[in-house]
């Protein structure tokens, strides 16, 4: 990994670009995520590179989803798993949520190589990479799944998740929770709970709110109370009250 100085003033976002060039060297992330990651990014600026209000209610109703949840799965893809293996395998224990690996542009020499790093980072529940059933309504590789994963699940925790996927999920029924820091995109306007989060900051948040949560002390949030479709409204709001408001843009 190419050495960036902790004073840079880009330093976090620089080493997310090296963690994901890592990861298609490895042969974990694929060139595609990167044009993805880059979209997103253009989003976290917008956002100020931290977690807005409106992420963290989110947050608060997705943990308690997940938690919940009878049958709750984290869908692993290769930009995930190159940013936030650690984080997502944390997450995974703490709910009691196999992890499984489900990606786009999907070579099983590449869903296996995930599922080996997200094993030889201590992940002990991996599913994918027999992918026996199918998801109705999707004509790419993404409608591949595990019977005794995400087609079963009840609730589904998807970063960096692709619209017609979502939409499918929730037409089978299931809950689904995404991470995309684009609130327009079809994933979001789709999604049961939308985190307009950096992934890596709203994984870190959700086990935060989780391990809360499960001593007794999170806030009751419960999913009766939230209106998805108002809290994306309430995001783009927060957005442009951030960009009228500071002096260096107009």
């Amino acid at each position: 990994m190419f050495k960036i100085p902790e004073t840079h003033p880009r330093y976090k976002s620089l080493i997310k670009r090296e963690k994901l060039v890592a990861g298609i060297e490895a042969g974990i992330t694929s060139k595609q995520g990167l044009i993805a990651h880059g979209r997103g990014e253009a989003f976290d600026y917008l956002i100020g590179e931290r977690t807005l209000d409106s992420a963290r209610r989110a947050t608060e109703v997705a943990a308690a989803l997940l938690l919940a949840a009878k049958r709750p799965v984290i869908s692993v893809n290769g930009n995930v798993a190159a940013l936030a293996v650690n984080e997502i395998i944390e997450l995974s224990e703490l709910t009691n949520a196999p992890l499984e690996v489900n990606i786009f542009y999907r070579t099983e020499e590449r869903a296996r190589k995930i599922k080996e790093l997200l094993e030889k980072q201590g992940a002990r529940n991996v599913l994918g990479d027999g992918a026996d059933a199918r998801i109705p309504g999707i004509a790419h590789a993404r409608a591949r799944a595990d019977r005794e994963g995400i087609y079963s699940a009840d609730v589904v925790l998807a970063p960096l998740e692709d619209g017609d996927r979502c939409e499918a999920l929730i037409k089978m029924g299931k809950k689904v929770i995404t991470i995309d820091l684009n609130p327009l995109s079809r994933t979001s306007l789709h999604a049961t709970v939308s985190i307009v989060d950096d992934v890596e900051r709203a994984i870190r948040n959700l086990i935060s709110v989780v391990m809360e949560k499960k001593r007794g002390k999170g806030k009751e949030n419960l999913l009766e109370d939230y209106d998805n479709e108002e809290n994306l409204k309430e995001v783009i709001y927060e957005i442009a009250s951030r960009l009228k408001s500071d002096g260096k843009i107009n």
